[in-house]
């Protein structure tokens, strides 16, 4: 049984931490008294997201980091498992580089590369420097956000629908690997734009994860329904 489920505080760290998503998946999975640590690129995004939560009674910390850089990346991580202590949940959910959305065939090896960097580099290297530690200690979540690329590939997006269907394999090969060490592995696909107002709110995509890192269920979870035709398909993280 996962420490959620008998009440136990939290400690969460989300890489790609913004004003959508991961701002949400911090106050969700702070409830609590659990604490918060954020990784992104801009320190100022960073130090107004902590002074939010710090605001709602949350104990928030933040390190800046690249996720396509691995030095960068696991010197963060390191950091904030120092001051906050052992990593019970990795939440990966990057943005996307918009820069790279574009059709197949305008679409380079650098394209590819670029954004199979931020998806299956990013999270390897997360994954490597976080998840020893909950094997060790026999419990842990660590789940992972995309677009619907993997599902529902489309020739306007190659970069990303190449990338996504990428990390998706990587999720699947690496939920089957720790399925016996009591490390719970995830995907939630989000079908449509997240934003206020748009097909998915926030919180809805917040209180997703948390149902993922709770209950057992299958690697890949799919968030959908009904939108509004004038939608955005959009992942804010």
């Amino acid at each position: 049984m996962h420490d959620a489920q008998k009440g136990r505080p939290q400690t969460t760290i989300i890489v790609g931490a913004g004003p959508g998503i991961g701002l949400a998946v911090a106050r969700r999975f702070a409830r609590g008294g659990g604490s918060v640590g954020l990784v992104a690129r801009s320190k100022t995004r960073l130090a107004e997201l902590a002074e939010i939560l710090r605001g709602d009674g949350v104990d928030a910390a933040w390190q800046t980091a690249d996720a396509t850089d691995p030095e960068m990346l696991r010197a963060a991580l390191n950091r904030l498992a120092e001051q906050l202590g052992p990593i019970d949940v990795l939440c990966f959910c990057p943005l996307p580089d918009i820069d790279l959305i574009r059709p197949v065939m305008k679409t380079s090896a650098r394209h590819l590369g670029a954004s199979a960097a931020l998806s299956v580099g990013g999270a390897a290297t997360a994954v490597q420097t976080l998840v020893p530690a909950m094997i060790e200690r026999g419990r842990g979540s660590v789940l992972f956000t995309t677009g619907s690329g993997a599902i529902n590939p489309t020739p306007e997006r190659a970069a990303s629908v190449v990338s996504t269907a990428a990390e998706t394999a990587y999720v699947s090969i690496l939920h089957h690997a720790l399925a016996q060490q009591n490390v719970r592995v995830g995907q939630l696909v989000i079908v449509g734009a997240v934003g206020p107002g748009q097909k998915h709110e926030p919180d809805a995509v917040a209180d997703a994860l948390w149902a993922m890192h709770t209950a057992d269920g299958g690697v890949m979870t799919v968030l959908d329904r009904p939108v509004a035709a004038d939608a955005r398909a959009t992942h804010d993280c």
